[in-house]
């Protein structure tokens, strides 16, 4: 049997999605282990951790050797036990004897910064890091509506949209699912307050795009690719994301709906045909050049927004992505999805694929 080691920060993350596909382990030759990195003993390379027993179907705790081949899904924050994490993963990477299913993308800043003077460079949204605040003012007296998002967010959060009025500042943000909204009555106060922000993270700017529906709500296309038991990139569906009307965000986390693809592309007049075929010139170009730049792939989620205008626009590339969306807008294929780590997993086992190793701090990052 092949021992596949789930890796996340809590052993209780992502738990129906990681038990379901350990349900389906033993049919692909596979025994799954789930731990937290830090709990791997530096000395003896021994791990608590959890083993799914096929039998009973529960996780039982236990020791054993780390497994030499990884499924990372840890989503760090700033907190401490991310800073714990961190190193071990690190650890792990740098080493000849594990293979990981996918090894993580670097920040937004840095795909941005590759991808830039690629053949997709067209589908980016300008982006700069925020060196000061008078960058973000200067930027909104040229174009009245910017955004500002966290170099290393996820889920939308601490994405801020901002207006030049008359004369105030209003900024908007979502939080708990509610729209939360703020006037600056004048630069001095909004400079201070963009200040205490930047202090804390590092972001980015970027214009705003039209991205909302004739209801104003902001809306994008999320779609999951994943490499089939070959190795092979394919797509394993899309969704259309729905946010709240007068929103930032479409995210499902900030109270978004979803919506099957094909139901909102027939809504469209005269655009259909031009729409699909961009979206499916980004979802092959895509994959290839970031395995190219950075390093080995399992999977990809990637949110495309289109404009008012018809402009077309890669909004987020996430290597760790969730399934909700598709689960939701495809629920037959929900075996697929349990099992397309296992496959891929046993494809790397049996071929002795041999991974780039060669480890790069940024790609923690995500």
């Amino acid at each position: 049997m092949i021992a596949l080691g789930i890796m996340s920060l809590h052993l209780d993350s992502e738990a129906s999605y990681i038990t379901e596909m350990a349900r389906h382990a033993e049919q692909c030759g596979i025994e799954c282990y789930r731990f937290i990195p830090y709990e791997i003993n530096p000395h003896s390379l021994k791990v608590n951790g959890r083993k799914f027993n096929n039998q009973t179907g529960i996780w039982e705790d236990t020791e054993f050797p780390i497994p030499a081949i990884l499924y990372d899904r840890c989503y760090y924050g700033d907190d401490e036990h991310s800073k714990k994490c961190l190193p071990v993963v690190s650890w792990l990477k740098s080493r000849n004897d594990i293979t990981f299913l996918g090894y993580g993308l670097p920040n937004k800043h840095e795909l941005y910064e590759t991808l830039k003077t690629s053949v997709l460079s067209a589908y980016l949204p300008s982006t700069e890091l925020v060196a000061q605040p008078e960058m973000v003012l200067a930027s909104l007296k040229k174009m009245k509506k910017v955004i500002i998002k966290p170099v290393n967010g996820s889920q939308g959060y601490g994405i801020y949209y901002i207006k030049l009025n008359e004369k105030s500042y209003h900024v908007k943000t979502e939080k708990n699912k509610k729209i939360i909204s703020r006037i600056f009555p004048n630069e001095r106060k909004l400079l201070h307050w963009l200040k205490t922000l930047i202090a804390q993270h590092k972001y980015l700017l970027q214009p705003y795009l039209e991205l909302s529906n004739s209801a104003l709500q902001p809306f994008d296309v999320r779609v999951l690719l994943q490499k089939n038991e070959n190795g092979i990139w394919g797509e394993m569906g899309r969704g259309v994301r729905i946010g709240n009307s007068g929103g930032v965000l479409s995210n499902l986390s900030a109270g978004g709906t979803v919506i099957p693809y094909m139901d909102w592309a027939s809504s469209l007049s005269g655009k259909t045909e031009f729409i699909h075929q961009e979206i499916d010139y980004i979802l092959n170009e895509l994959p290839h050049l970031l395995e190219h730049q950075f390093l080995p792939l399992f999977e990809l989620g990637i949110d495309i927004g289109i404009a008012k205008n018809g402009s077309i626009w890669i909004l987020d590339m996430n290597s760790k992505p969730g399934r909700k969306v598709i689960l939701q807008t495809r629920p037959e294929i929900s075996t697929q999805l349990y099992r397309a780590p296992l496959l891929y997993a046993r494809h790397l086992a049996q071929t002795g694929h041999t991974e780039r190793k060669t480890f790069y701090e940024k790609t923690l990052s995500h």
